[in-house]
């Protein structure tokens, strides 16, 4: 993976946080914030994700489009089931 250096200012009892947590786990204090960071970007991704298909299928023209789709689906298949 390729890094790059930032200067950031975080408050002094933070720092303390992260190097006692890092210290621990047996992890810079570089890679410990880098995992942090990563799990919090990952997090509001899929927050953004869910939150566009929320409001998407929120529309009752577009909520009722798929329930008819998905039951058109469903009555295609026989008992032992469809075949792609």
């Amino acid at each position: 993976m390729h890094t790059r250096k930032v200067a950031i200012t975080i408050p002094k009892k933070l720092v303390a946080m992260v190097d006692d947590i890092s210290k621990k786990r047996g992890l810079s204090r570089s890679k410990f914030i880098s995992m942090v960071l990563m799990e919090r970007v990952i997090s509001e991704r899929n927050r953004y994700i869910k939150n566009t298909y929320d409001h998407i299928f929120s529309d009752e023209s577009i909520k009722e489009e798929q329930l008819n789709c998905a039951r058109w689906f469903e009555g295609l298949g026989t008992e032992q089931g469809q075949e792609w």
